[in-house]
């Protein structure tokens, strides 16, 4: 069920290359028991002028309101990416029962600037619980960094912001 459910928001994520603001991030919510898909999503930082416009956070945004309440108990969530420090977080405090990702922070980090700090750190840190599970469908996922349109898009992020951090 994990390589479907990654596999589907990675080819989602994938649409946005022919897109004049493409990004290689996708989160996709779906019920733990019964897989049904609650809310999926793509970052939109470029597109939305919003730091915050991350997937992950824009996929909990549209689950919670879907809901109708702020709690995505019983809920996974599939990211392409690891999430950030932030995302995480935010995962933990929706109280997600488990995420799962698939290209790492590090693979991530060899295109664009990021936050050094594991999911799975962040997770063990909380007081909340959600499992994290990765990576899922790695190499499937790293080629949305590596995609021509991407790698064109990624220059001009890098516009005013300092390079990645050779690690």
């Amino acid at each position: 069920m994990d390589e479907k459910r990654m596999r589907e928001i990675c080819v989602f994520t994938l649409r946005t290359m022919k897109t004049a603001h493409p990004v290689p991030y996708g989160a996709l919510i779906v019920n733990t028991k019964t897989g049904k898909r609650l809310s999926r999503a793509t970052n939109a930082v470029v597109r939305e002028n919003d730091p915050s416009a991350h997937a992950e956070l824009r996929a909990v945004r549209l689950a919670c309101k879907k809901l109708k309440r702020s709690s995505l108990a019983g809920y996974t969530m599939y990211s392409t990416s690891e999430p950030c420090a932030m995302c995480m977080a935010n995962a933990l405090w929706a109280g997600l029962d488990r995420l799962v990702f698939g290209a790492t922070i590090a693979d991530a980090c060899r295109h664009c600037v990021q936050v050094h700090v594991p999911a799975k750190e962040v997770a063990r840190r909380a007081d909340m619980a959600c499992v994290v599970d990765g990576p899922v469908l790695r190499e499937e996922c790293c080629t949305l960094f590596t995609h021509p349109n991407m790698q064109r898009a990624f220059r001009t992020w890098s516009v005013g912001k300092r390079k990645p951090r050779k690690r």
